[in-house]
């Protein structure tokens, strides 16, 4: 199974960016559909984005919809998020996911790999 590692968490005032990144590991970062998630301290897992395994094809949560953007390199096993125009409700651990799926899905039970999480913590 394909392990990951995010990184590119930190704190950050309301209305700043940062941008996050997930590396992968093997040769078959292409057959893997990737997701972002987010959790909150006492909530549930969270949607956030997702990017289809070649063409690139990206769906957002309502939530995060015109500030994020996910994007992916197959070339250097990575894909990244990047997040402008953040507000305090965006304050959680941010989660990099993979799934074998061939169609779009929002759901965590529906990804088999999972990276530690990075914290992302926006000021107001």
């Amino acid at each position: 199974q394909v392990q990951l590692v995010e990184s590119g968490g930190g704190l950050v005032q309301a209305g700043g960016s940062l941008r996050l990144s997930c590396v992968a590991s093997g040769r078959t970062f292409s057959n893997y559909r990737m997701g972002w998630f987010r959790q909150a301290p006492g909530k549930e897992r969270e949607f956030v984005a997702t990017i289809s395994r070649i063409v690139g094809s990206t769906y957002y949560a309502d939530s995060v919809k015109g500030r994020f953007t996910i994007s992916r390199d197959n070339a250097k096993n990575t894909v990244y998020l990047q997040m402008n125009s953040l507000k305090p409700e965006d304050t959680a651990v941010y989660y990099c996911a993979a799934t074998t799926s061939a169609l779009t899905t929002t759901s965590p039970t529906d990804f088999g790999s999972w990276g530690q999480g990075t914290q992302v913590t926006v000021s107001s």
